[in-house]
């Protein structure tokens, strides 16, 4: 009597407990599908646009134009934007640089831009997330150009950059190791919402051409390295006939000051900005991406 008891009240457990289980097991094979993708709203950006166009005599003219970006045809990309750096004071000036940053990613994120983080190398951090799930589930699509590893300085196109960085890059007053010193993106920004993460060409490209976004804007660091030359940054993303701009305010060069042309961190910066003014894309500033339009987000 005791065992049949004992074997009934068995049987009653293990019923609750498949049952138990049932939302679990749901809820994972829900998560196994594909996630969702920002709804497409209304509103227009008006950028303002800063632009240098070189005369004959060799000067640059400083033009300003105003220009509409859709919000739904836009995205930013966030580009490397890491927790630490073998660099202590690119590190620290990042530091300072992410409240900023998130404050406008915010804003425009509440607007409906799209927001690409892209902290390369660090992607094991982001696997099975929705947001690095969003970029790996965009559907395959034929770049016009082939899409580079790394895009190099263009002889072609730009002569070489303003500022000296063959010797050193680092602007500590002893360099240490050029040793991985990141594991992850900065804290202070936030990946939230309908926020996607890669660091691959292939799957921007592939969400960028399913979303039908056109439009890009490009912050982080540095401006002189990764902004330019990663296979999402100024000018591969030109190559591929999008509209790019500079958030010169949310970007910061390695450039150290006792290498040529021997000028201080801050204006090293300011020159391969002009640089990228000149022979990539225009500037603007975050506050720009931070507003739209008046009557351009619907009734």
């Amino acid at each position: 009597m005791k065992r049949l008891l004992f074997t009934v009240i068995l049987a009653v457990l293990l019923s609750v407990d498949l049952l138990l289980a049932q939302p679990e097991k749901q809820a994972v094979k829900a998560d196994e599908g594909p996630v969702l993708n920002r709804p497409k709203v209304a509103g227009v950006l008006r950028l303002r646009l800063r632009q240098r166009q070189e005369t004959v005599q060799g000067k640059a003219i400083v033009m300003e134009r105003y220009f509409d970006w859709q919000v739904a045809e836009t995205a930013i990309i966030v580009c490397d934007m890491w927790d630490d750096h073998y660099c202590k004071s690119a590190a620290q000036r990042v530091g300072v640089m992410a409240p900023r940053m998130n404050e406008v990613l915010t804003a425009a994120r509440g607007h409906g831009v799209m927001i690409i983080h892209a902290p390369s190398g660090c992607m094991d951090k982001y696997e099975g997330t929705p947001y690095r799930k969003r970029l790996q589930q965009a559907k395959k699509a034929e770049p016009p150009v082939p899409l580079l590893s790394w895009c190099h300085l263009d002889p072609k196109k730009e002569p070489a950059m303003p500022v000296d960085t063959s010797k050193c890059a680092c602007d500590d007053p002893v360099e240490g190791p050029k040793v991985r010193k990141y594991t992850r993106q900065h804290a202070g920004i936030d990946i939230i919402g309908y926020d996607g993460v890669s660091d691959n060409g292939q799957e921007i490209y592939n969400f960028m051409a399913q979303e039908g976004i056109r439009n890009v804007v490009l912050m982080g660091v540095h401006t002189n390295m990764c902004v330019l030359g990663r296979p999402f940054g100024i000018r591969q993303m030109v190559r591929l006939g999008k509209n790019v701009v500079l958030a010169r305010d949310l970007t910061d060069a390695m450039y150290d000051p006792k290498q040529p042309p021997f000028v201080s961190h801050a204006r090293g910066t300011e020159l391969i900005v002009e640089h990228i003014e000149k022979y990539w894309c225009p500037s603007i500033l975050g506050l720009d991406l931070m507003h739209v339009l008046e009557g351009s987000a619907g009734p």
